[in-house]
């Protein structure tokens, strides 16, 4: 498959609201590149533009403004038909009175493949997704997972130089879901196939991308990879959004190779910090359950009550109550340290190497 490179150039989409009659800018000027053979995943909440964007790229809408290219082809207004793309569904889309070998087949039929080659071709790519026994059964003897496979190798069969996926895992249970990100981010790069991929869930985005947009309101908040996106977020809006979060309240006390930070009158040392911070600022020092660690009352930045403990193995997740909020801590190998009982008084330590100082906008967000 030859991959392609794809370029949104300060895209608009502009919807007339039926009601009001006013102007809502889904997407309000998005910029960004996908590299050949990279699969980007459009992260935010509903009604962000995450899936305007997508449809914009397939053809099914057309933007108000701007410029897509798809390699060196400026396709803005291009048909779906002309685009080189194929896309994923969340329904799968699969035509129940077809079997599973004339699904995956239909795509080369329209494009008046001779017969034998399709057969050939649909069985490679029956056998690629782990059904080459199935091609004859109706799609309701399959299960939703069969059923997604059965839409992903519809969709790759006609050699994209783009796939597109639109939440196609909303409707699995979590196990399936776990082996579908699993099975589409094996195939994607076997394939080297450039890929954009939209979702809702962090979860998704973080397992199955080589970069994240993470969006809200139709303006792109930040772009990057999965660590940058968790362990270095630009505001406290993608820290929430892509992961379990605890946010301290403190002051900037002065900023030079790390940013030096005062909590209750305690001092600590951030190696990372917004470039928009100052000297003198009052800040959220921002820590994940896995930064977190839960002491004696008093010895910590944060007094509270253990609430929940929550075994998972390898791991136990213990809620406090806190004056800041519910906040949960990871404590990993609890069969070697301690683990509060729910209902003791306890305090909230940090490991400040992994934090970052955050801008206090909460009340914005």
């Amino acid at each position: 498959m030859a991959s392609k490179s794809v370029t949104f150039d300060n895209i608009k989409k502009i919807f007339r609201d039926p009601q009001s009659g006013q102007d809502v800018a889904a997407v309000g000027g998005v910029s960004f590149r996908l590299e050949p053979g990279e699969l980007v995943t459009l992260l935010g909440p509903s009604g962000c533009g995450k899936s305007t964007i997508l449809r914009m790229l397939s053809g099914f809408e057309q933007p108000t403004s701007g410029k897509i290219m798809i390699g060196d082809n400026d396709v803005t207004n291009t048909p779906p038909n002309k685009r080189d793309t194929a896309m994923v569904f969340q329904s799968y889309g699969l035509f129940p009175h077809m079997n599973v070998a004339e699904n995956v087949g239909y795509g080369l039929k329209l494009r008046k493949v001779a017969q034998k080659d399709i057969d050939e071709k649909v069985q490679k790519f029956l056998e690629m997704v782990g059904l080459g026994q199935m091609g004859k059964r109706p799609p309701s003897r399959l299960s939703g997972g069969q059923q997604q496979r059965v839409a992903l190798a519809r969709s790759l069969i006609v050699e994209p130089s783009v796939l597109l996926l639109d939440e196609p895992l909303s409707n699995l249970d979590a196990l399936l879901r776990e082996q579908m990100r699993v099975e589409i981010r094996r195939l994607q790069k076997s394939l080297g196939i450039t890929a954009m991929y939209v979702t809702h869930d962090r979860v998704e985005a973080m397992s199955l991308s080589d970069r994240i947009i993470v969006m809200k309101l139709g303006h792109i908040i930040q772009i990057g990879t999965p660590s940058d996106i968790y362990r270095n977020p630009v505001d406290t809006f993608v820290a929430g959004f892509v992961g379990k979060v605890a946010f301290f309240p403190c002051v900037v006390k002065g900023i030079d190779d790390s940013c030096h930070v005062e909590i209750k009158g305690q001092s600590f040392n951030a190696p990372r910090w917004s470039d928009k911070l100052k000297a003198g600022d009052k800040a959220l020092v921002m820590a994940r359950p896995e930064s977190l660690s839960v002491g004696e009352p008093g010895a910590g930045v944060e007094d509270g009550i253990v609430t929940a403990n929550i075994y998972l193995g390898n791991s136990v997740e213990t809620w406090v109550k806190t004056d800041l909020g519910n906040v949960l801590v990871q404590i990993d190998n609890p069969d070697v340290k301690k683990i509060w009982n729910e209902g003791e008084k306890v305090s909230l330590s940090f490991d400040p190497s992994l934090t970052k100082v955050l801008v206090d906008d909460l009340e914005q967000a």
